[in-house]
């Protein structure tokens, strides 16, 4: 018998499989998306050679006789796997509510209206439903209400975690592009005008007690990992992945890899946090 685990997402349109699918990927599984059931098998011989521990399978499950059967390729893995089949469900109106917002067609829509359509993928996945091992309704649910779920779920033993990338920079060479949030640090004394200190950077002590004589420094210090401890649980409960934050001072130097290292060395206390430091401009 295979050791893979195995998650089949399965359920209505609308009610959150993609979604489910990207958390399961976050939380370490294999995931493969729309696969053909006429495939699976091929599939997990491949991925039993490559010995992928974790899997989570989304099928192609409209009943295309060429494409295969979806409840009887699960049950076919199940033969030899350990296999949990999710079932993600929605009320109408939040279906309906849902894909009037994304302008998205529903799979089942040449059968009439949304709502029929709707009423005629519940009734063909009706098998799929009765198979799950586990059912969610998503109807109030939020991605991170989703997430937190999923990972108490499948992965009991990791905390979803928020990586946070921060990135000190100068304003002179121009804004990064994907940053979530922006803090501008040029009104903490500038090393830049010591003759000695100018050719250092943020990381070497002479700059440190520079930037620290500066009275305004602790002060902000402390209001940053504050506000960064306030956002970051509600980031993570929103579902929230990833997180950039910029430090800019005048040349990306000192003051922003100052306060980027005294970020970092703070936030490296939190366990839901995954953290990198990418000093884009300190080498200009």
């Amino acid at each position: 018998m295979s050791t893979a685990r195995i998650v089949f997402v399965t359920g209505l349109s609308g009610a959150g499989k993609s979604q489910a699918i990207k958390t399961l990927e976050d939380l370490g599984f294999y995931c493969v998306e729309h696969l053909p059931p006429a495939a699976l098998d091929a599939t997990l011989q491949a991925l039993d050679a490559a010995r992928t521990p974790d899997i989570a399978i989304s099928l192609y499950e409209h009943g295309d006789p060429l494409l295969g059967d979806a409840l009887a390729a699960i049950e076919r893995a199940a033969r030899t796997r350990s296999v949990d089949v999710l079932y993600l469900e929605a009320r109408n109106d939040a279906l309906v509510r849902r894909f009037s917002e994304t302008r998205r067609r529903h799979p089942f829509e040449s059968r009439g209206s949304l709502r029929d359509a709707i009423a005629a993928e519940r009734a063909a996945l009706l098998p799929l439903r009765e198979r799950a091992t586990m059912t969610i309704d998503t109807t109030v649910l939020t991605h991170g209400g989703l997430k937190e779920r999923l990972a108490a779920a499948f992965a009991p033993n990791e905390r979803a975690q928020l990586a946070v990338t921060i990135v000190p920079f100068g304003f002179k060479y121009g804004l990064p592009l994907d940053l979530d949030l922006l803090f501008d640090v040029r009104f903490l004394r500038n090393p830049n005008y010591d003759d000695v200190l100018r050719p250092l950077t943020g990381q070497d002590e002479a700059v440190v007690k520079f930037i620290e004589d500066d009275p305004a420094c602790a002060p902000f210090v402390a209001k940053l990992n504050e506000l960064m401890d306030f956002l970051i649980p509600r980031y993570i409960a929103e579902g929230k992945a990833r997180l950039t934050v910029g430090i800019g001072c005048t040349g990306g130097r000192h003051r922003s890899v100052y306060v980027a290292n005294r970020l970092y060395d703070h936030l490296a206390t939190n366990e839901r946090v995954a953290l990198a430091v990418d000093p884009r401009d300190v080498g200009r």
